[in-house]
């Protein structure tokens, strides 16, 4: 599939390739390649108690891995436009899968602080998730994006943001989307499944230190969301049984970040504190697709968690970070081995972990981590050890705040 695709580029490429050089049209195209080792005890099927995992949820392989290497192309169109496009390799269930990650058209030149997005790109929910996997700070999410976005919330749709000219930082913004694409699932409402509100305020204390507060606000009309079975050994539960969720999901956060670096040089040293809580309301029904007859049930849920973290980088080049996750559920419904199947029973469990890094960037081209997690956020406690790599090939964009 990966050949296909690369084949495929060259072809539509050749014969614009004239044309494009002769109107000055040079995209920046970087690729980011990821590598891993993990290792830890419990390889079964992972699970989050009280919530419905989906998309790319999960610690990943254990032993030596593809991460997720990305290949990004972007530039501008002429004076209104820019374009980018990231394609992502990574490891999957059945070997690795390559799949579009974001395609989108931006505006530039539009005046009075506004600019609109189209196509597929990662939703404004939040402060990480508008991150490329290659600029987190850790290996892996949070556990709150595992449990709620299986990773990271990405939709097709439009965006609109608005920054105030206001010397205090002040940016507004709406999207409107498919809701396609797990945690949404089903393109509810004829493709117009989901709408999300943002704002973000920030500003500087002083010469050393900056700060950013967001607030943001996603709804959906879930027609399919479809999760992974958590079968506990009943004489009905079956393979070919597969959770299904239709209803309303509302999802509220709140995020927090703080950095510090000496008059503002963060070249030799630098912190930064990052902080999200989310909570969601759901209200619908469960249906285990495959079961006969058909077993379902009302389901009534809210799901809670946050993220702290910490990062220092105490001399050029190495970074040390600490970050703790706790979340919880309080899931009720009409058939409780229903949602349990659908791991939306919190089996009395509250999901917490504690993690610990420490990175070395040669360049801002290079980066090697070690991390270790404590990982307490199922019934059967885990200790996780992570090497990785990620090395970029090319330029890569600015990164946000």
């Amino acid at each position: 599939m990966v050949t296909k695709f690369f084949l495929a580029f060259a072809v539509v490429a050749a014969p614009l390739s004239a044309n494009a050089q002769s109107q000055g049209f040079n995209p920046d195209i970087s690729l980011i390649l990821d590598g891993r080792y993990s290792a830890y005890i419990d390889d079964g099927d992972y699970e989050l108690p009280g919530f419905m995992l989906g998309g790319e949820a999960g610690p990943g392989e254990a032993g030596f891995s593809l991460g997720h290497s990305e290949l990004v192309m972007s530039a501008n169109i002429d004076d209104m436009y820019y374009g980018k496009m990231t394609a992502a390799l990574h490891a999957g269930d059945e070997g690795s899968e390559f799949e579009l990650e974001e395609a989108y058209v931006e505006t530039m030149g539009l005046g009075h602080g506004a600019v609109v997005k189209a196509g597929r790109f990662f939703s404004a929910m939040g402060y990480l998730n508008q991150q490329h996997i290659h600029q987190w700070d850790f290996v892996d999410a949070p556990l709150i994006y595992r449990g709620l976005f299986g990773d990271q919330l990405v939709d097709d749709g439009v965006q609109l943001r608005w920054v105030a000219p206001t010397d205090l930082f002040m940016q507004l913004g709406v999207e409107l989307g498919r809701g396609g694409q797990f945690p949404a699932g089903g393109a509810a409402n004829d493709g117009n499944g989901t709408q999300t509100m943002f704002f973000e305020l920030g500003g500087d204390v002083g010469a050393s230190n900056s700060w950013q507060l967001g607030f943001s606000h996603w709804k959906a009309e879930v027609a399919e969301r479809v999760g992974g079975g958590h079968g506990h050994g009943d004489a009905h539960d079956t393979a070919t049984e597969t959770p299904v969720f239709h209803g309303d999901s509302k999802l509220s956060a709140v995020d927090f970040v703080w950095k510090w670096a000496p008059n503002g040089n963060s070249s030799q040293q630098n912190l930064k504190f990052q902080f999200e809580y989310f909570v969601r309301d759901e209200e619908g029904h469960v249906e285990l697709e495959g079961s006969d007859p058909l077993e379902e049930s009302h389901y009534d849920g809210t799901q809670r968690g946050w993220y702290s973290q910490v990062i220092y980088q105490f001399m050029p080049q190495w970074r040390v970070g600490l970050r703790y996750d706790r979340l919880s559920a309080n899931n009720d419904g009409d058939d409780m081995e229903v949602l349990a199947e659908a791991g939306l029973d919190d089996e009395g469990h509250t999901p917490k972990r504690t993690t610990l890094m420490v990175d070395y960037s040669r360049s801002e081209f290079s980066r090697l981590r070690l991390q270790w997690n404590l990982d307490d956020s199922s019934e059967n406690s885990d200790k996780y050890l992570m090497l990785q790599y990620q090395m970029s090939l090319g330029s890569h964009g600015a990164h946000s705040f």
